[in-house]
């Protein structure tokens, strides 16, 4: 605030004017090659046809828990292979949150082997006509040769990152047809299956790496990854009420339930879920896919269950990847669109991968393009990596979405920081530069857009 005396008809009146103060500015431009680039703020006049987007900060909606990837077996083995000096170089750009690195903040794990492993695994494998019903074999196996190595250097990094576990597919014994691909959970393990899960998340405490959230199955309604599980939602409500939440609930565990896990297609899923009362009482909330389905149905549920959660676990950029195209669209519908329609969460399908989108099993995705490409110690910055980028370093853990102004053309979304800052993303979808200005409580900002371009801007 600066203050001015000035004379008027021989009276002295003191004044105030309310200096602009210019954001922070960090571009995504593709066709200028501004890839998450810090731009020079400079005031702007208005423009008369400016579109004008209207922050209020004093309407909040969700907290945010974070923004990430899911850290698969396949990336933990790549980071691995790098020498220690580069690897460290590119977990701290990754999860450090000070200087130019972009602060990642939430990760997904597979419990056991995901598509994305270059084997299929449970924690209690065993031969043919085996069962093992008090899971006395339970061991974390292959994970304790890549994943914890790698999970214990990042919460080194960044002792803050959040951690959801995610199954695949539990023990093939367990399952009606004694494979890893397909099949349901037979009822008579499923209180073995929950113990399996309990004793996941206290093998993971053991090696001091806390699971934050747990999802009951990834993509329930998918059996034809490998590894699945066929999981109709009666078969989930089932297994949460009487079996998970109750086991969850005599060991005083803090990790939270979340159930579906699965595409925008089926918002009755988890709604269906959440109806019944007693099932409801142990979940905190669902998480969702965009692979079908408009990101509006998260909206659905948070409406059906206002009380409950919303998460958006995943979303896959697929090979080779195309900037153009790619960043656009994940940034309107997920960093965007999943925000504005109540998820806490938004992560993206997965860290890393090689050149050859290696490993994967047989069946599994052959096509999944990492955030970043690693050979040996030669890394490249793939689109999700920006994607994440434009949210993760600016909107922290507990930051509050609040509103602005819905543009058809300029979608965009805004948080108010845990520090008080005030963070607006804003997406151009149209073929031209377009003009905007931002409306804050005493504050005018002025910028224009390029085309398929998006900017993050901070107050």
């Amino acid at each position: 605030m600066k203050k001015y005396t000035v004379l008027v008809l021989g009276c002295l009146f003191s004044i105030s004017l309310m200096a602009q103060k210019m954001p922070q500015i960090w571009l995504t431009d593709t066709k200028q090659n501004f890839l998450f680039t810090p731009q020079k703020a400079k005031p702007e006049s208005a423009n008369k046809d400016a579109e004008s987007i209207t922050i209020d900060p004093s309407k909040t909606y969700q907290s945010i828990d974070g923004f990430g990837y899911t850290l698969t077996g396949g990336s933990a083995q790549h980071l691995l292979a790098m020498d220690q000096q580069n690897r460290n170089a590119l977990l701290t750009e990754l999860f450090a949150t000070d200087k130019n690195n972009i602060g990642i903040s939430y990760l997904r794990l597979s419990i056991g082997a995901s598509d994305l492993n270059e084997h299929v695994f449970s924690y209690n494998d065993l031969p043919a006509g085996e069962t093992d019903v008090l899971l006395k074999k339970f061991d974390l196996g292959p994970d304790k040769k890549d994943v914890i190595p790698v999970l214990k250097e990042i919460l080194a990094i960044n002792p803050k990152v959040k951690l959801m576990g995610s199954p695949w597919s539990p023990p093939a014994w367990m399952k009606t047809n004694n494979a890893t691909k397909g099949g349901s959970l037979k009822l008579e393990f499923y209180n073995t299956y929950a113990l399996y899960l309990v004793k996941y998340i206290e093998a993971m405490k053991d090696h001091g790496i806390t699971i934050d959230a747990i999802t009951v199955q990834n993509e329930p309604l998918h059996p034809g990854n490998n590894p699945s599980l066929f999981m109709q939602a009666t078969d989930q409500a089932i297994f949460v009420k009487n079996h998970l939440g109750p086991l969850f609930k005599s060991k005083g565990l803090a990790t939270k339930i979340i159930i579906y896990d699965h595409n925008a297609d089926r918002p009755d899923y988890p709604i269906s879920i959440l109806n019944d009362k007693d099932a409801k009482s142990y979940i905190d909330g669902s998480a969702f896919h965009l692979y079908g389905g408009k990101i509006e149905a998260l909206s659905q549920v948070h409406e059906a269950h206002p009380d409950k959660n919303i998460y958006f676990t995943e979303q896959w950029v697929g090979a080779p990847g195309n900037m153009d195209s790619d960043f656009p669209f994940h940034v309107k519908h997920l960093i965007i669109g999943a925000t504005r329609n109540w998820a806490k969460t938004v992560l993206e399908w997965n860290l890393a991968a090689d050149s050859e989108y290696k490993p994967y099993t047989p069946g599994g995705c052959n096509k999944c393009l990492g955030a970043i490409t690693i050979d040996g110690n030669n890394i490249k910055r793939n689109p999700a990596y920006y994607i994440i980028a434009h949210a993760a370093k600016f909107v922290r853990p507990n930051a509050v979405r609040i509103a602005s102004t819905a543009i058809y053309d300029l979608p965009n979304v805004a948080f108010k920081t845990p520090e008080g800052k005030i963070v607006l993303i804003v997406l151009n979808t149209n073929k031209e530069k377009k003009p905007f200005t931002v409306n804050l409580p005493h504050q005018k900002t002025h910028y224009t857009l390029p085309p398929n371009a998006a900017v993050t801007m901070v107050w």
